[in-house]
């Protein structure tokens, strides 16, 4: 079709383009099922707090971000929220809106507040006019196209490939019959006159729905929220592209579809969906606020949220100081699943000291594995690579995987292949029985040889060896007291038929397990040219001491240590550090097991290799609080898996570039990680993936419920409840640092993003001082100690 006039060069065009961007930044990402990592589902926010956030997300997807008051009247009624919390909730509240007094926050747990309803798509208005559920057609559409669209390698073809999204969309619509099947007259012909760009096409829907430049953000950011996880795996792609300063136009692509569906929905039903529609829009210009009960349950959540961090603080210490040297330490990953089993370890000799630092150990590695040409970002998604490494194995190792990987992938699409898969089961099938049955109940199956050890390519100059190991050994403050033996445990977990496998990885190693990691920085700290170089850094490490890397299955706790090279004459620490492990073992599984919904401590292995096994374990379900403090302060606490625990000694610190790696990496990370249980455990129908037991995968991006229909993301419900009642308690992230508040303050003021989480109260940070919580963050870089408001700068 021809256009007479440029829509983008009509007056407000750019303010309703810049909306559109607004409203896809408003999008959490999500990661794909091959390297899932967790995700703040409030990334878009968090430039507010939370009863701005319940009050816009309400408006858009009709979502409350609380649990039910009668959740927090049980826990007050149960001595978990004590009034202690609840009057320091409400005093801490600076909305005008809040309560007049405690008594009326105390009556108003006594009933719900009105639950949230997002104003109306005109798919929604068309459907109550017409009869024809809309928003599913929509959703079936849309689905449909987008799983073949999006598809990384699960389907034989896709169509369009390397065209745009709206490109692809616009040809598909054209020939797509099912929206006029369903009612929907001319849609066909509504897409090809639409215009040929995403930009041209958004301004043409929206000028023709009537949308205000008032109401252009609010509007489109309903309509991608619509969307599901088919707009956060377009964010996703946008994301991918910002971390290496592109850009990419997935996101607004989707949304001018959805803006074309509305425009035709509209012109078809316009009698009877016009004037209501304008009145919708009239409510999305509005001055966005909270309503008084949106803040009285943001007050309800701070006070749960005090209540924890009066638990947790009762239970810390004054670090004493260690004496000796340690006959063991072994580095886990701040991972909240390791605390368990480093409570168990070091409970079996007084000597054996464990340490916590990101799963990744520091190196930001691009890893590419024995036969495959895919690089594998083996690092957090706020990182970018900075080091490369592949397998180790040997040149004709190499050739033989990559023959055998082709073999399997050829005989896997000669199985799913349209022509040949059925007579592929008559023929083949019964052979297969036997090994179906095997796999089924766990019997049989081996598990995969450990390939070489990796190695850096290219590799590392001395000089950079061993500025990197110190750069490493300073951020774990691990720069004295060096055992004989030390361990570099990364981990990872054994589960079956699960599409979310990735998801119990390390989030610190992009969703992949430790190993890699573990390995070469155990290889790095073991190597001489690094040891040599070590002194000129400031660090000297006993002739005697050797680095071993392992891995900690989450799922069985069981523990595999890495002999890369020979070392005779560690022999018997080794072999004593596996029998310590093996025990630690058993009583982390007995902990565990207490947890895990008809679980017994001997069951969890069987549990890994059950194929209808819907929770293998709980992941991170739970996590509540980051601590960064010597061990010493939380040795010997109980924290019940539910901690991630950071070393951190700041008069170790030189310059507190720890102390900023730490507030800027392990903590957001941390926060996503906390965040994304959070949004899946109040809002599981818009921050979760639904029910486990109906998932298919699409794409190998994702799940749907069902045979079709929205992409789901978030965790699986079964992730967080346990059948009876929620096994997370929906909690912000508690972040306790033993640092100097004005040390905190500089580093805080240089970065904004970060800042931001913590005035706006999607973190609460509090500093430590002799294992007590010695000052509180507030709005503003200031700190509340007991005796009052203090400036920190």
């Amino acid at each position: 079709m021809t256009h007479t006039q440029d829509p983008t060069a009509a007056p407000g065009a750019a303010r309703l383009l810049s909306a559109a961007e607004a409203a896809a930044q408003a999008i959490p990402p999500a990661f794909p099922l091959e390297a899932t990592v967790a995700v703040n589902p409030f990334l878009g926010q968090t430039g507010g707090d939370l009863a701005m956030a319940a009050a816009r997300l309400g408006r858009v997807a009709g979502i409350r971000l609380t649990p039910k008051r009668a959740d927090f009247a049980a826990r007050l009624a149960a001595g978990r929220i004590t009034e202690t919390d609840l009057t320091e909730a409400w005093a801490a509240c600076a909305d005008p809106l809040r309560p007049a007094s405690l008594a009326a926050l105390r009556q108003a747990l006594g009933a719900e507040g009105p639950a949230p309803v997002a104003l109306p798509s005109v798919a929604d208005l068309a459907a109550g006019a017409s009869g024809i559920e809309w928003p599913g057609v929509i959703a079936r559409a849309i689905g449909l196209w987008a799983s073949g669209h999006f598809d990384r390698g699960q389907a034989l073809w896709t169509p369009a490939p390397g065209r745009s999204a709206f490109a692809a969309w616009r040809e598909w619509a054209t020939h797509d019959l099912t929206p006029e099947l369903a009612g929907l007259a001319g849609f066909a012909t509504e897409v090809a006159a639409a215009p040929d760009t995403p930009a041209h096409a958004t301004l043409w829907a929206a000028a023709a729905l009537g949308v205000s430049e008032a109401a252009a953000e609010s509007v489109f950011h309903r309509l991608l929220v619509d969307l599901g996880g088919w707009a956060q795996h377009a964010r996703w792609l946008r994301w991918e592209a910002e971390q290496t300063g592109g850009t990419d136009a997935t996101v607004t692509d989707l949304l001018a579809i959805r803006l074309v569906w509305e425009k035709a929905l509209l012109a078809q039903y316009h009698h009877a969906v016009a004037a209501p529609w304008r009145d919708v829009v009239a409510a999305h210009a509005a001055p966005l606020a909270p309503t008084p009960d949106q803040v009285i349950d943001a007050i309800l959540q701070e006070a749960a949220e005090r209540a924890h961090q009066r638990r947790l603080g009762a239970q810390l210490q004054a670090p004493l100081a260690p004496a000796g040297r340690p006959v063991l330490q072994a580095a886990f990953c701040i991972d909240v699943r390791s605390e368990v089993f480093r409570r168990a370890l070091e409970s079996l000799d007084p000597g054996i000291d464990t340490l916590g630092f990101a799963g990744f150990f520091g190196l930001t590695v691009a890893h590419r594995a024995l036969g495959s040409d895919m690089e594998e970002a083996h690092l957090p998604v706020l990182l970018t690579a900075r080091l490369s490494s592949r397998s180790g194995a040997a040149p004709e190792a190499e050739t033989d995987a990559r023959i055998a990987a082709r073999a399997s992938r050829a005989w896997g699409r000669f199985r799913q292949a349209a022509v040949s898969s059925f007579a592929f089961v008559e023929a083949a099938g019964p052979v297969y029985l036997h090994r179906l049955v095997c796999d089924a109940v766990g019997v049989g199956r081996k598990a995969p040889a450990p390939e070489l050890a990796p190695v850096m390519a290219p590799a590392l100059t001395a000089e950079a060896k061993a500025a990197t190991a110190a750069a490493v050994l300073r951020a774990m403050s691990l720069t004295q007291r060096h055992a004989r033996l030390i361990l570099l445990a990364g981990h990872g977990a054994s589960v079956t038929n699960n599409p979310h496998e990735s998801a119990y990885h390390c989030g610190a190693c992009g969703g992949h397990t430790g190993e890699v990691s573990a390995r070469l920085l155990a290889t790095l700290l073991n190597d001489p040219e690094t040891r040599a170089g070590l002194p000129a850094q400031g660090i000297a490490l006993p002739a005697d001491t050797l680095f071993l890397a392992a891995l900690h299955d989450t799922t069985t706790d069981a523990v595999t240590l890495y002999e890369d090279a020979a070392a005779p004459d560690h022999a018997a620490d080794i072999a004593q550090a596996r029998a310590w492990l093996a025990q630690a073992a058993v009583m982390a599984r007995g902990e565990r097991a207490l947890r895990l919904p008809g679980a017994q401590a001997e069951d969890l292995v069987a549990r890994a290799r059950n194929w209808a096994e819907p929770r293998p374990e709980w992941g991170l379900a739970g996590c509540a609080a980051f601590i960064a403090a010597p061990r010493e302060v939380t040795r010997g606490a109980d924290l019940a898996g539910r901690a991630f625990l950071h070393s951190y000694d700041w008069r170790q610190d030189r310059g507190f570039s720890t102390l900023e790696l730490i507030l800027t990496a392990p903590v957001v990370v941390a926060s996503w990680i906390s965040l994304q249980y959070y949004g899946s455990s109040v809002a599981p129908g818009s921050f979760g993936s639904g029910n486990k037991l109906i998932h298919n995968v699409v794409g190998g991006i994702g799940v749907v419920e069902g045979n079709g229909g929205t992409l789901r993301a978030g965790l699986p419900w079964q992730a967080v409840h346990d059948g009876v009642g929620l096994a997370h308690e929906p909690l912000r992230l508690s972040v306790l640092i033993e640092a100097p508040p004005a040390a905190i303050t500089e580093i805080l003021a240089r970065h904004d993003g970060v800042r931001a989480l913590f005035d706006n109260g999607w973190l609460h940070l509090a500093v430590l001082q002799e294992g007590r919580i010695a000052a509180r963050y507030k709005r503003g870089l200031q700190w509340e100690a007991r005796e009052g408001l203090v400036a920190a700068a």
